[in-house]
């Protein structure tokens, strides 16, 4: 059965988990209506997506 030969190191550890951490979601501007929403995606607010209205929104 494998078994670590000696303790790893915790500055081993944290190299190993480097990439587990959550990421910080971006946002941008809508160019309409100037609400944050994530970019390459559809405005939840006014429902445009590059310069033209995709879905509309009721209000």
């Amino acid at each position: 059965m494998a078994v670590p030969k000696r303790k790893v190191s915790p500055h081993r550890r944290g190299i190993r988990r480097s990439h587990d951490a959550l990421k910080v979601e971006a946002f941008h501007e809508c160019n309409n209506c100037g609400e944050l929403k994530r970019p390459h995606n559809l405005c939840p607010h006014c429902g445009f997506y590059n310069g033209r209205e995709v879905v509309a929104v009721g209000l």
